[in-house]
């Protein structure tokens, strides 16, 4: 049997590092996956998954950041670790001018947790922010896996430094911490500069409901 590729962004293989270390005594330690390991396992996705739509085989593809995650369970040692987020940070396309886009385009793009189904058409994916994080402190229903980002820019307010480091941080999140779980918005195309600069906004803007 084979099985269309639905997942998001390189989602296959990027689960192994956020996935629970055995706990020693249960048959196993907290040692990562081994090269060979991901080798074996991306050969059988690329055996049991073909292209449809958008979802490319290229999602299984395991890129060096992951990889380091992935051998070290997330904790890789720091010397490679600051190596990957400098290499990560690099390649961070900050655009020309400000950074602050359209808190009201932010929030309805935090709002639609659409993914990159092979259905979906390219350019229509969300943000899917309440999945993981508290933003405005009036929405009622949100995710714990990220911390509470409300009153983000009433604590810290909008200084360009503030702007920049949002906009990498939503870019890649790895730039920053090199196994982060937040998905990497900018460098994989899933949300665009405009769309980045309008979460820069809702998060940062002193209008944005965040902040309010």
């Amino acid at each position: 049997m084979r099985f269309v590729l639905v997942l998001p962004l390189a989602a296959a293989l990027a689960a192994c590092s956020s996935a629970p270390a055995p706990a020693p005594g249960a048959g196993g330690d907290h040692r990562g996956e081994s090269a060979a390991d991901l080798q074996r396992l991306t050969e059988v996705l690329k055996a049991n998954m073909h292209e449809r739509g958008q979802a490319k085989m290229s999602r299984v593809e395991l890129d060096d950041v992951q990889r380091l995650c992935n051998q070290h369970a997330d904790n890789p040692p720091a010397d490679e670790a600051k190596r990957m987020e400098a290499a990560q940070l690099k390649a961070i396309a900050f655009p020309d001018g400000g950074l602050i886009g359209d808190w009201k385009a932010g929030e309805k793009l935090a709002q639609n947790g659409r993914g990159m189904t092979w259905s979906d058409k390219p350019g229509e994916a969300g943000g899917s922010c309440y999945n993981c994080h508290q933003i405005s402190p009036k929405e009622e229903a949100f995710g714990t896996i990220g911390p509470s980002l409300a009153g983000f820019g009433k604590l810290r307010g909008n200084r360009p430094e503030i702007q920049q480091y949002v906009y990498g941080k939503i870019y890649n999140a790895k730039a920053y911490n090199a196994c982060s779980q937040m998905p990497r918005f900018g460098q994989s195309g899933t949300l665009t500069a405009q769309q980045i600069k309008d979460l820069v906004a809702l998060l940062l803007d002193p209008a944005s409901p965040v902040n309010r």
